[in-house]
């Protein structure tokens, strides 16, 4: 699979190197003083965020991330050389837990955000440190500090502007492929979409809109049925989700009855998530019939909730424009809707 939204890695400090136990030997000078140098740092780790990575994938065949020891210290007041620092890159989104422990290391949203997450030891002091009055040739040294060990868990979370949410097979990939220049794969079975894509929508004025499309979602996706955790998560960063209706569908309860499931399943998931903005896409009306639902009814029961409604084909480009007028107009006109 070429998208991994989850990991567990290990990452490792430096040791400092150890201080060194030594005396000048130079020609008339037989009985000189401990000139033992000092260790030197142990490498650090840090994350950092990069658009230049969209998934977590290269952690599949890496697992392990190990910053340099610092050199022990030398003769003649030498300090050894630091452990060089390692910078581990992560996409923007991506989320850092202690895996023991559960807490939240960080939360990496914006290109080039970087955060320390472990220091490295610090090099144990060279016997100069120790000469005294009465202790003129100490020959004792302190070792490096080791480095720490930690077990963490990469979470990543889509950022977008808009998310595309609905049940499977209601046309979201094909609907991300038409406003966006994403490319995802379409086909026409359910659950087609096992992770989230993501598309750049450009706008007039050369403006530009992220757009995700959510893997569908089926009724129990809170509670995890479907991997219904897994793709609910990606919704928690967009700032309007785009509920996507498939016109042909047919309820057997209510006249919004996939409308509801879809709703329901947010709810349930976290109310902020419930909460977003949104608005309505009512796809396939290139296939609509007479057998189908009423458009102008299911658009009526729509405002009634407070959502407005775009009757659209992804395949055959009906529609879209204007719902990219709507779009640019929640977005750049003021701030998306509150309800």
């Amino acid at each position: 699979m070429g998208f991994i939204d989850e990991v567990l890695i290990t990452v490792r400090s430096g040791d400092g190197g150890k201080g060194c136990v030594s005396f000048r030997r130079e020609k008339f000078i037989p009985r000189g003083g401990p000139d033992g140098g000092d260790g030197g740092k142990g490498g650090s780790v840090s994350f950092r965020a990069t658009e230049r990575l969209a998934t977590l994938l290269d952690f599949k065949y890496r697992r392990l991330f190990k910053a340099r020891n610092g050199e022990a210290g030398r003769g003649r007041s030498q300090t050894g050389k630091n452990g060089k620092d390692i910078v581990i890159e992560v996409p923007p989104g991506t989320l850092l837990y202690d895996e023991e422990t559960g807490e939240e290391i960080a939360d990496l949203v914006y290109d080039g955000q970087e955060i320390l997450v472990m220091e490295g030891g610090r090099g144990g002091k060279g016997n100069q440190h120790f000469a005294t009055s009465t202790n003129r040739a100490p020959r004792m040294a302190q070792p490096g500090i080791p480095g720490e060990e930690r077990r963490l868990r990469l979470s990543l979370k889509s950022l977008a502007d808009i998310g595309l949410i609905g049940l499977p097979n209601v046309g979201k990939s094909t609907l991300l492929s038409r406003l966006t220049t994403a490319k995802p794969k379409v086909a026409d079975y359910p659950f087609t979409t096992l992770i989230p894509n993501l598309g750049v929508m450009t706008l007039a004025e050369n403006k530009k809109l992220t757009v995700a499309d959510i893997p569908g979602l089926i009724e129990g996706a809170s509670e995890g049925k479907g991997l219904g955790h897994r793709f609910l998560k990606h919704i928690e960063r967009t700032r309007l989700l785009l509920h996507v209706m498939d016109m042909t569908y047919s309820p057997v309860r209510s006249l919004l009855e996939d409308f509801f499931v879809v709703r329901k399943e947010l709810e349930d998931y976290h109310v902020n998530v419930a909460a977003k903005d949104q608005m309505v896409v009512l796809n396939k009306i290139d296939l609509y019939s007479s057998q189908h639902r009423d458009v102008t009814k299911v658009r009526k029961a729509l405002q009634d909730l407070g959502l407005e409604a775009y009757p659209v084909s992804a395949v055959t480009g009906e529609g879209l424009e204007e719902l990219k007028i709507a779009l640019s107009r929640e977005f750049f006109n003021g701030q998306p809707r509150k309800r």
